[in-house]
């Protein structure tokens, strides 16, 4: 193994936070969790600076490929491309990342020149797919801001707030995945093609159960993993394994890559359901409290839920009137569920950073130096507060 990152979690252990219900409708943490740094993480780059160039070349190519000669279309199409709100860009950076991560099977460092054109080829090929991996997720978002009614995305309007036309929100999604469907065809690799439009299918099936669900599959841990892996960590997954085989990686390296991906979402969307309830929204860029006054169940209730059984009452009443949001909350404040749905996120950071260091050895700096920054978000995505 090339890194000790993983031991290195685990000797953290779980951390007893100490949080209260405050008077305002969110909860507040006293003393976020505490975790270890080591010298080494100190040192090591950041994630998004190792990419910067790459990113910002895909930022380019992704506002032209959203042009179009209808302006309202092409102004709702680009609404979040323009420069200053493209977000984080953290999946693009997450899959340039590992591009480079799994750059083994190509010729070691001192068999090929500076312009070697099959290394070009293949970098580019890659850089599409993170092209192809944030139009389609900025179609869900523009999809889901529709279906939630929400006002703000990123800390600006939702796009069907400021457009006031949801039709058009909706047909600028349909546009980019249209879009997106355009360049992945051109890549010419059928199981790539595969891969991403499944992801598609998974994006609309964990859409359709959130919106369909009994009270049973909404009190059901394992029904809302399987819809949190179909909204959030399919798309990622999935895009990483498309690296991996367009890299020309064996089936147990590009699954390693899928691993990777998946426990990532998953943990990120664990940690995004504790700060609808521990944030602000102003630190979120979207409103807080928004999934429970929404009637969405998420991980933090329903390990509360385990604890108290009387709040499946509440559960069951619905969230339309604001006492029962009130009473739930109270529910998840005398209980473990924040801290557990935060412990849950870091066992799936921690196999997310075990498939990294399963990765083929290598002596290419470039290659450890993305590894290492792999692992790096790993601990990011559990430790974040927005």
């Amino acid at each position: 193994m090339l890194f000790s990152r993983i031991s290195r979690i685990r000797s953290t252990g779980s951390n007893g936070c100490r949080w209260f219900l405050s008077h305002k409708p969110h909860l507040q943490f006293l003393n976020p969790p505490a975790y270890s740094y080591s010298s080494t993480h100190k040192e090591q780059n950041d994630p998004f600076s190792l990419v910067a160039d790459e990113l910002s070349m895909v930022a380019n190519r992704l506002r032209l490929m959203v042009v179009t000669e209808v302006p309202k279309l092409a102004s709702a199409a680009e609404y979040f491309f323009k420069m200053g709100v493209e977000g984080k860009r953290f999946r693009p950076t997450v899959l340039l990342l590992m591009a480079t991560a799994m750059n083994i099977s190509i010729l070691e460092p001192s068999l090929r020149g500076p312009g070697d054109a099959l290394t070009k080829e293949l970098r580019a090929r890659q850089q599409r797919i993170a092209e192809i991996t944030e139009m389609i997720h900025v179609a869900s978002l523009l999809h889901d801001d529709v279906l939630d009614d929400a006002d703000t995305r990123r800390g600006i309007g939702s796009l069907n707030f400021v457009m006031g036309n949801k039709q058009l929100a909706v047909l600028a999604g349909d546009f980019l995945l249209s879009r997106a469907c355009v360049a992945l065809a051109s890549l010419k690799n059928t199981e790539v093609v595969s891969l991403l439009a499944k992801v598609v299918e998974h994006l609309v099936t964990g859409e359709t159960m959130q919106m369909t669900t009994t009270c049973e599959q909404r009190c059901s841990m394992e029904y809302y993993m399987q819809k949190t892996y179909y909204k959030t960590a399919s798309l990622i997954s999935n895009s990483c394994k498309a690296i991996a085989l367009l890299g020309g990686q064996t089936a147990e390296v590009a699954m390693l890559a899928y691993e990777y991906g998946k426990n990532l979402g998953l943990a990120y969307q664990l940690i995004d359901d504790v700060l609808d309830f521990t944030g602000t929204s102003a630190s979120l860029g979207k409103g807080s409290l928004s999934d429970i006054r929404h009637g969405i169940i998420t991980a933090p209730i329903l390990f509360a839920m385990e604890e108290f059984p009387q709040l499946r009452e509440v559960v069951d009443r619905g969230f339309d009137d604001p006492a029962n949001v009130d009473l739930a909350l109270d529910y998840l404040g005398k209980s473990r569920g924040i801290q557990r749905a935060r412990e849950l996120a870091k066992k799936h950071a921690n196999i997310a950073a075990e498939a990294i260091d399963s990765l083929p050895e290598s002596n290419d700096e470039d290659v450890r130096k993305s590894r290492r920054a792999l692992l790096d978000l790993t601990e990011r995505v559990i430790t974040r507060t927005k």
